[in-house]
């Protein structure tokens, strides 16, 4: 439970090292200031692994570190979908 608010935190629907699916293009919102904001980080149906679960307390929500190829990002659930077994052969590096 949160004491600042007194809401229990919400339990992540997805958990490290499983392979998702972004339903829509993910752009930068100026997280990463290499790359041009609205720059395309993973474009929808690119497949990622969760690398790491957080927390947003302000929306209560659960936060997904997601590497997509050489970037990794942050996704609520609404923008993930679980990949299929078998979708792409397990490995130890996503391409």
């Amino acid at each position: 439970m949160n004491a600042m608010n007194g809401i229990e935190a919400r339990e992540p629907a997805y958990a490290w090292g499983q392979r998702v699916i972004a339903l829509d293009d993910l752009v930068n919102d100026g997280s990463y200031p290499e790359r041009p904001v609205d720059a395309l980080l993973a474009a929808r149906g690119s497949v990622g692994e969760i690398v790491n679960v957080g927390h947003a307390q302000a929306l209560n929500e659960p936060v997904y570190l997601v590497q997509f190829g050489d970037c990794v990002v942050g996704c609520l659930e609404i923008e993930l979908v679980p990949a299929p077994d078998g979708l792409l052969p397990e490995t130890e590096e996503l391409a």
